[in-house]
């Protein structure tokens, strides 16, 4: 069991999403901080001061792709747990994110529920 509390950063363009997740989130003992941002380049203005333990994408964003992100992590050698939460869960998009290192992979409209207990397995 991990000792230490999470910090985590929500990457999503929709505020209701970003709002209910750190909502869902902040009650899990766990959980230090939750931290927002609504576009690519506002995730990587964040991750350039301090890199979360769990990092939660969208694969829909403004301005570039979840998927850009992900690489983004990668070139920078980042660590941290990357979940995908996303209505774009077709295998593609899946395997594609996998290969890229994400930790998992969340459906908004089926398994969204699951956040907690996925957080709550992570060390």
């Amino acid at each position: 069991m991990r000792s230490e509390k999470f910090k985590i950063l929500i990457v999503d363009d929709s505020e209701i999403i970003k709002d209910r997740v750190s909502e869902m989130l902040g009650e899990l003992e766990n959980v230090e901080s939750v931290t927002k941002a609504g576009s690519f380049d506002e995730a990587v203005s964040v991750l350039s001061t301090a890199i979360p333990d769990i990092l939660l994408l969208d694969i829909n964003l403004p301005d570039k792709s979840g998927i850009d992100l992900l690489r983004h992590i990668n070139e920078n050698a980042w660590k941290m747990h990357v979940i995908m939460v996303s209505n774009q869960a077709n295998s593609y998009y899946r395997s594609v994110c996998k290969k890229l290192g994400a930790t998992d992979f969340v459906d908004k409209s089926a398994d969204f529920d699951r956040l907690p207990q996925i957080i709550s397995g992570l060390n």
